[in-house]
């Protein structure tokens, strides 16, 4: 049976848990706020992005670029597949991690088995930002490049960029078939989505899903024809790399902010937890210095009892 001594050392370690909880809930809130109004920031020119790469489709000519068109594989061929995943370096989020390294798991199997039952190879690599699922992903055995350290932490322009240059290589060096891109979400301030899109070659499907998530407006190319100068070939070389660092940077950006907010979560219930916990052990502290108090009481009226009766 644990002493008072006891239920004070634990009540002291708990309020220790507490302060600290909420401390870390404290600067996950401003680091929440700064990311919040960061992605307010970028969604214009990410929508102008995607509103802009989908037209392309609607135009009347064939566009002759590496990364628009997709080869299709036939059996005895391979599957080269980049993947490019973010995550965070620290823990403490809650189910962030754990939801992005299975989103992974699941897509890489799920492409083996559909490549297998064609009688095709996969060969994948993955790239990934933050130390959080990168351990995880190499101490499980998959194919994890040690050497890419990128982080989602504080997103600027630029660090999108470095990556597009890392893409850009992958395809346009190494012959990567496919790109693909794995990141969380922020649907709402309560719910977070792991996505897996096809970065390169462009994909309309995840083009239009993503505009459905940033709202953007209508098809241009559904209501009037486009003309591109000097021709559409020209137009995708251009706009390519601003696709890319808009769909690079804007996952970056709604990575961290997820990684934020499921923090403060995870140190809230953390908090709350250690409160509850806390209001237990007093309870549990004050009965036994009740319970004390009454032995000591009767110990001494005994005593004065047997006194008496002598």
């Amino acid at each position: 049976m644990e002493t008072l001594n006891d239920v004070k050392k634990r009540i002291k370690s708990v309020q220790g848990i507490a302060q600290m909880t909420g401390a870390m809930q404290l600067v996950s809130a401003a680091k929440k706020r700064r990311s919040i109004a960061l992605l307010d920031n970028i969604y214009p020119f990410v929508s102008n992005c995607l509103d802009t790469m989908s037209d392309i489709r609607f135009n009347k000519e064939a566009i002759d670029n590496p990364f628009f068109t997709l080869e299709q594989k036939e059996a005895g061929q391979t599957w080269k597949i980049a993947y490019f995943v973010l995550s965070g370096d620290q823990g403490l989020a809650g189910a962030y991690h754990n939801n992005v390294v299975k989103a992974c798991e699941e897509h890489i199997q799920m492409k083996i088995l559909e490549n297998s039952s064609k009688g095709i190879t996969t060969e994948y690599k993955m790239y990934i930002f933050g130390k959080v699922a990168k351990e995880r992903l190499m101490h499980l055995g998959y194919n994890v490049d040690p050497s890419f350290s990128y982080t989602i932490a504080e997103p600027q322009y630029y660090h999108a960029q470095g990556v597009v240059s890392v893409i850009k290589q992958k395809i346009l060096i190494e012959n990567y078939d496919l790109v693909y891109l794995v990141y969380t979400q922020l649907e709402s301030a309560l719910n977070m989505k792991v996505n897996v899109i096809r970065l390169a070659p462009v994909d309309f499907k995840s083009i239009d899903s993503l505009r459905k998530f940033y709202k953007t407006g209508e098809d241009s190319g559904s209501k009037k024809e486009i003309s591109y100068y000097p021709d559409v070939n020209e137009v995708f070389g251009f706009l390519i790399d601003s696709y890319l660092n808009a769909m690079v940077y804007g996952a970056m950006t709604q990575a961290y902010a997820c990684e934020q907010t499921a923090r403060f979560a995870a140190m809230d219930n953390a908090t709350n937890s250690a409160e509850d916990m806390m209001k237990t052990l007093r309870l549990k502290f004050n009965r036994a210095r009740q319970a004390k108090i009454t032995n000591e009481l009767t110990e001494i009226i005994n005593g004065a009892n047997q006194v008496n009766n002598l």
